[in-house]
């Protein structure tokens, strides 16, 4: 029987970044349909995918057009109370598959759409799938139709396994669509876009306060709009923060169609990164940031639970709201012990890679893609906790945190959560 393949952080730091073992590049070899993949890449899975980030917009519906395997796992997307008579399909058949014949039911069906609901939708996004991929559908062309028959915004999502691997894979397309029926408006300096997310940040985040502190009045996320002329007010904005990397085309958009300019930040648990990150934000901006109660809080929290739950062993996975190499690293940098590491790694996260190979040379990466993650054998690596669906998977037997919520944890709030809820799990475990 065949091992799962792993490599440990000092080789891989040793080789580069531009030398990653192809066995964790997914692209050159058949992939291993593992609890990551349905976690992240499934059309119909937790969290938000296309379909449920396609309808971000306030007061917009989708039309799925698809054979039916791909639209049957939207049922439980469609169970949900607040996507109520949001979602309609197009059942494409084999004949629609062989010759493209669907395409011209495509703007009778938008029209069949928009008549049976009781409201006027704001927009109706059209998600389609690999199918047109294949058939090089010219999905521009026909929502320019569908539009002319509903006279109102009809835009494409593209459900697009295929191109995952490429340089706009499905949900970076799909954040392009979402701010693409904003118009230029008049610029006002006191109001701010946060880019990158389908849920808003979590309430406590302190980055609200910060922004309040300059003098921002008005901080606008897609998910916190009320209804479409909310959204439309976020052409207004005088700059835009991403705070993922897959809304930088979005950010790009913005800065040439609407003259909004952008500044990135990164999701960290490290606490003394996440201070950095603020003081580099605040001389962009030309302004001061007063972060020092939180900081005080975020290590408060960070110490009390290093003082209940000394030596602990964790194994890291991707299916969360964290960079697996990144949060590996803060948790090694507070003491404590990562095994193993189940994340996708690429030249971005080379830099806390390199790190973690400095100050635990000895940390197995695994790809959750890689076939041979068939024969993985939980014995080989101790661990205590886990933090990732896809971690919990491969140690069965372990604690786990999932760790994925809608509601994104950022900032020192990210990490003030993410410590209360280890020790909840942890004092859950203890109890049973």
């Amino acid at each position: 029987m065949r091992d799962a393949i792993c490599y440990t952080a000092r080789e891989l730091a040793e080789r580069g970044r531009d030398g990653i073992p192809e066995e964790l590049i997914s692209s050159t070899h058949l992939i291993y349909s593992s609890p990551a993949t349905l976690a992240f890449n499934s059309p119909g899975a937790e969290g938000f995918g296309v379909k449920r980030a396609g309808l971000a917009i306030p007061d917009s519906v989708m039309l799925i057009v698809a054979p039916g395997c791909c639209g049957r796992n939207t049922s439980l997307i469609s169970n949900l109370p607040e996507y109520d008579h949001r979602f309609f399909y197009l059942m494409m058949d084999e004949t629609d598959v062989v010759t493209g014949r669907h395409l011209k039911k495509i703007p009778q069906a938008v029209e069949e759409v928009c008549s049976s609901l009781d409201t006027r939708p704001s927009v109706v996004m059209i998600c389609i799938t690999c199918v047109d991929a294949l058939l090089g559908t010219d999905m521009e062309r026909v929502c320019r139709r569908a539009e002319e028959r509903v006279n109102l915004p009809v835009r494409p999502c593209y459900m697009y396994a295929l191109t995952r691997e490429g340089r706009k894979p499905p949900m970076v397309h799909v954040r392009q669509s979402l701010y693409s029926l904003l118009e230029p408006r008049k610029k006002k300096g006191n109001v701010v876009n946060l880019l990158g997310h389908f849920a808003p940040l979590v309430d406590d985040c302190e980055l609200y306060d910060l922004l309040h502190q300059i003098g921002v009045k008005t901080i606008h996320e897609i998910s916190r709009c009320r209804d479409y002329e909310e959204y439309l007010t976020m052409a207004e904005a005088n700059f835009n923060l991403v705070l993922h990397p897959e809304a930088r085309y979005a950010a790009q958009d913005f800065e040439k169609r609407l003259k909004i300019p952008s500044i990135e930040l990164t999701r960290l648990y490290q606490i003394d990164r996440i201070h950095r990150q603020y003081q580099a934000l605040a001389a962009a901006l030309g302004v001061n940031f007063d972060d020092s109660a939180f900081l005080a809080q975020a290590e408060e929290t960070v110490h009390e639970f290093q003082q209940k739950h000394p030596g602990l062993t964790f194994a890291v996975g991707e299916c969360m709201n964290a960079d697996p190499f990144e949060l590996s690293l803060a948790l090694v940098r507070y003491g404590f012990r990562v095994s193993e590491v189940y994340g996708t790694l690429s030249g971005e996260n080379f830099v806390y890679l390199n790190r973690l190979a400095q100050l635990s040379p000895d940390t197995r990466v695994f790809s959750n893609l890689e076939p041979t993650m068939l024969y993985y054998d939980c014995s080989e690596a101790h661990a205590d906790v886990t933090i990732g669906k896809d971690a919990g998977y491969y140690h069965p037997n372990c604690p786990n945190l999932q760790w994925n919520q809608d509601r994104q944890p950022f900032g020192y709030a990210g990490v003030r959560r993410l410590f209360a809820a280890l020790d909840e799990t942890l004092t859950k475990e203890d109890l049973q």
